[in-house]
């Protein structure tokens, strides 16, 4: 058999398999949303949803109570789409990451980001502005900048001879991240009469969903999901060593950066909404690898399907557990995300050690 005959044999059943996975987490990601808009205390069939969504596209008065309407479109479904953007954002970065750092324990928050958000964050929250400013998304914004800045500073400290250094990069996050996180401390240590709200946006959560929110969250996310798929031979390129890398003709420092800043943009961008929520990038990346093996383009496209089906399942969790009020989201996907994390750090033992 030929070269060119193996290969295809070979592609036909990851093809087969990539289409099954894909199938199965679109499927997922669907479920979830239907269960995520209809339940709560006014619960909602999957015909009256449709019957909503269909009488507003097509511009008709409600032909079902206003209020349920209301309920759907304006609470509930900005909510659930907010989710699922986020967690497609952070799912796709972490599966980035992890391809260029070569480690399937890398996640979203590894260069510098969360500490960024944070204090960027916290230090609007403490401010005390205005609640014009904070109602036109004030914490929001800096979040974003603050995270950018943080990956900028880890990016520079990483540069060295006009080439960007991988485990100096990572160190350099770590760096910034501490920095960022001492800072962020002292600024709720003096400013205690605000440090619940800065403590329900650490924990992560979107009760504060609406859809200019939706709008301005999905743009960077999408733009950035969209380059980090672009870059996916690239990241295959990478596993290799860098001078073959080179040999085969990757332009290894750009394919790096690059990497790194639309990673860093589509996190911005989750973080500045929803806070910090953890454990997405790790798990949902790692699970689509054992369905659909290493491949970045279609490792990207349906970890971000996955990421954004287990945040709304997350969240739904997180809106039903108690009986009064919300529990914070990061909490859950935390209860999920660290016994899994154990599990692949001790399925990992040998190589780490």
């Amino acid at each position: 058999m030929s070269v060119w005959a193996l290969s295809r044999a070979r592609a036909r059943p990851a093809g087969h398999r990539t289409l099954a996975a894909g199938t199965a987490l679109g499927l997922l990601l669907l479920s979830s949303v239907v269960l995520a808009v209809g339940f709560g205390r006014v619960a909602i069939s999957p015909a009256d949803q449709l019957t909503i969504i269909v009488d507003r596209l097509g511009g008709r008065p409600a032909s079902i109570d206003p209020r349920i309407a209301s309920i759907l479109l304006d609470i509930r479904l900005p909510r659930v789409v907010l989710a699922a953007v986020t967690g497609a954002a952070l799912a796709a970065a972490g599966a980035a990451l992890q391809g260029l750092f070569r480690n399937p324990l890398a996640d979203p928050y590894l260069v510098g980001v969360s500490s960024g958000a944070s204090l960027g964050a916290v230090l609007t929250l403490t401010l005390g502005l205005s609640p014009v400013l904070y109602a036109a998304g004030a914490v929001q914004a800096a979040a974003f900048i603050g995270a950018l800045v943080a990956v900028g500073l880890a990016m520079l400290f990483a540069q060295a001879g006009g080439r960007t250094s991988v485990p100096s990069l990572l160190l350099a996050g770590i760096a910034v991240a501490a920095l960022g996180g001492a800072v962020t401390s002292y600024l709720l240590f003096f400013h205690g009469e605000r440090i619940f709200a800065a403590f329900a946006w650490l924990l992560g959560g979107f009760n504060a969903s609406d859809w200019p929110l939706v709008a301005r969250v999905s743009l960077p996310a999408a733009v950035g999901l969209a380059g980090l798929v672009a870059l996916g031979p690239s990241l295959d390129l990478l596993q290799l060593d860098e001078e073959a890398a080179r040999a085969r003709g990757l332009r290894v420092e750009a394919a790096k950066v690059a990497t790194v800043g639309l990673a860093s943009l589509v996190t911005a961008a989750a973080v500045s909404a929803a806070g910090l929520i953890a454990f997405v990038g790790l798990v949902a990346p790692h699970v689509v690898r054992l369905l659909v093996g290493p491949e970045h383009r279609r490792l990207l496209v349906l970890s971000a399907i996955g990421g954004a089906a287990f945040l709304v399942v997350a969240d739904l969790v997180a809106r039903v557990a108690l009986s009064e009020g919300d529990l914070p989201v990061g909490v859950v996907t935390a209860a999920v995300g660290g016994p899994f994390f154990l599990a692949l750090l001790w399925s990992r033992r040998g190589r780490l050690g």
